[in-house]
């Protein structure tokens, strides 16, 4: 499997990813949009997740699509971002027609990035703006690292950040991811600059400096996060959130478990990952622009799960400096 040519989640024909920050704030809302609507599915397995009409997602309920996904910061505060996401489409009269009426259905999920450092006392949300702007923003070709919902992610070592990654499949199918990394755990190895996600680099994606040489590698180091955010507990203060897609035809059952498969990128890619502090969750995503053939179900989840684990990293190796941050750059580690 190769990258496709933006190596982007929209190297998926019809899917369309905006962004919106305020520097100031440290925090910002990405969403995923499409000229069409299109089949969701979801699966949380992080014991701290902040979501909005995710269960709509399930396979046994009756909405079969969605006109946008939200990912943004801002913890609870930032599920506001979906309505003005919401608004937006009301506008051009997209949504899930009830008579005369559309509604327009929009899932969302947050990372907590409260204690990172940007100013916080607002006096009216600004996240439905923000969203509402990032849907505005919407195209083909986006930024990663410290942009949108990644604007003030951060990691357990150094800053998070906001990164994607495509791959295209032996059938010709292909596979995206887009992530949102602000986790308990590390997405480098202990006392380095290496990647846990480092065999699944494709072109030097991510620097190209190749897995670490250490061996036993499995107790992380202390946070530098916990420390700089003066937490105890990490409990609550996390969260990776992704979305995958392809444009092979699935159910919501089998995009659900497309989801599933999945979160086995974030555990490639982040040590510890899944922890009852962090809110991990993974939406799938179908265009259904080509039948399914049985070779592609077998391998989607595998293709997703790489290409999460990718995003991940790349989205921590774009992040960069601004002032006031709590925690380094990826680019200002040591080795």
């Amino acid at each position: 499997m190769t990258p496709g040519p933006r190596n982007l989640l929209t190297d998926i024909a019809g899917l369309r990813v905006g962004h919106a920050q305020d520097a100031t704030l440290k925090s910002g809302t990405t969403v995923l949009t499409a000229d069409a609507p299109f089949l969701a599915a979801v699966h949380v397995m992080g014991g701290a997740p902040g979501t909005r009409e995710t269960d709509l997602l399930a396979p046994d309920k009756s909405v079969e699509d969605v006109d946008a996904i939200v990912l943004s910061g801002g913890s609870a505060f930032g599920l506001d971002a979906a309505t003005g996401v919401t608004e937006a489409l009301r506008k051009v009269r997209r949504g899930f027609p009830v008579g005369p009426v559309r509604v327009p259905i929009v899932p969302a999920a947050i990372i907590f990035d409260l204690l990172n450092g940007g100013n916080k006392d607002w006096q009216a949300s600004p996240y439905p703006a923000l969203g509402a702007a990032a849907h505005d923003a919407a195209g083909t070709e986006f930024a990663l690292g410290s942009v949108g919902a990644g604007t003030g992610a951060l990691a357990a070592m150094c800053k998070g950040g906001l990164g994607s990654a495509s791959a295209r499949m032996p059938s010709g199918a292909t596979v995206g991811a887009l992530a949102v990394v602000n986790p308990m755990g590390s997405v480098t190895v202990p006392g380095g600059a290496h990647f846990w996600a480092a065999p699944f680099e494709q072109d030097g994606e991510f620097g190209g400096l190749g897995p670490s040489a250490q061996t036993g590698l499995g107790t992380p180091e202390p946070s530098r996060k916990l420390v700089a955010m003066s937490l105890g507990t990490p409990e609550g203060a996390n969260t990776t959130i992704a979305i995958v897609a392809t444009d092979v035809t699935l159910t919501k059952a089998q995009a659900h478990r497309v989801a599933v498969a999945a979160h086995d990128g974030i555990a490639r890619a982040i040590v510890p990952a899944h922890s009852p502090g962090d809110g991990d969750l993974v939406f799938a995503v179908s265009t259904r622009a080509r039948p399914a053939t049985p070779g592609d179900l077998q391998m989607l989840g595998h293709a997703a799960s790489l290409c999460l684990a990718r995003a991940i990293a790349r989205g921590v190796y774009h992040a960069t400096p601004a002032p006031g941050d709590l925690l380094p750059a990826y680019r200002d580690l040591p080795g």
